[in-house]
């Protein structure tokens, strides 16, 4: 687990990255994106915020796909990498490193050197949304996106939502798509965990933002049984 990662991104993921970084769907969200560039918090004032709409990054053979909400607005806004540089990817990035999901337990910049192994990461919303509460018409902009990604994962076979809204976005997904008839058989909770007539498994979580870490809602060891319950269902070794 402590070997280094070689990463590379597949032609067509990188095609993907290129739409999703360049896409002006949602007024409001750009504004605030761009906003939060400009005026910037305290402590980064001396850093340019990338202030652009975040794709996903990992491992393009991933077997383990990890959804979130969305960027953080002096997080992955600032820095161009979902849950880096800030509170969220500080919890989450040292279990998946223990877990051995990513190279380090650390994720301060897009180039820090962090490279994840057998996962992916993206979000259902890509850009930050003031209040972290992206609309309904927001979260269906966006939705080609995630689709996109999804479907150039051909490796995956176990999904892990964070929270109920990256939960609602995949499932849209899913009914989008034809995997599933309804969701009503799939309700969120943290360690719900769904086999889709598709085969993949579908293994939800407490979104580890500072609100539920912070609270105690979620904790380490929580959070660490999702990601071995992950590795079990997609059949790597621990």
């Amino acid at each position: 687990m402590t070997r280094p990662v070689k990463q590379s991104t597949s032609p067509l993921l990188l095609q993907i990255r290129e739409s999703i970084v360049s896409c002006e769907r949602c007024p409001r969200l750009r504004d605030y994106c761009r906003g939060m560039g400009e005026t910037k918090r305290r402590a980064y004032q001396d850093q340019t915020y990338w202030a652009r709409p975040v794709s996903g990054f990992g491992d393009p053979r991933a077997r383990v796909l990890i959804l979130g909400l969305a960027p953080g607005a002096h997080g992955a806004n600032r820095t161009g990498r979902p849950f880096t540089g800030d509170g969220s990817g500080y919890f989450m990035y040292p279990v998946l490193h223990e877990l051995g999901f990513a190279s380090q337990p650390t994720g301060t910049s897009r180039d820090d050197g962090l490279k994840l192994r057998h996962a992916w990461i993206a979000s259902v919303v890509r850009c930050a949304p003031p209040g972290d509460k992206p609309t309904p018409q927001e979260i269906r902009n966006c939705s080609t996106h995630l689709a996109a990604e999804i479907e150039a994962l051909q490796k995956v076979r176990v999904v892990v939502c964070l929270g109920k809204i990256a939960f609602d976005g995949y499932m849209a997904y899913l009914l989008q798509t034809g995997v599933i008839e309804r969701r009503s058989p799939y309700r969120f909770a943290h360690g719900a965990e769904y086999v889709l007539p598709n085969g993949l498994s579908l293994l939800a979580s407490y979104h580890p933002s500072l609100r539920n870490t912070n609270t105690g809602r979620l904790d380490s060891t929580m959070f660490a049984r999702i990601f071995l319950r992950a590795r079990e269902l997609s059949g790597l070794s621990t």
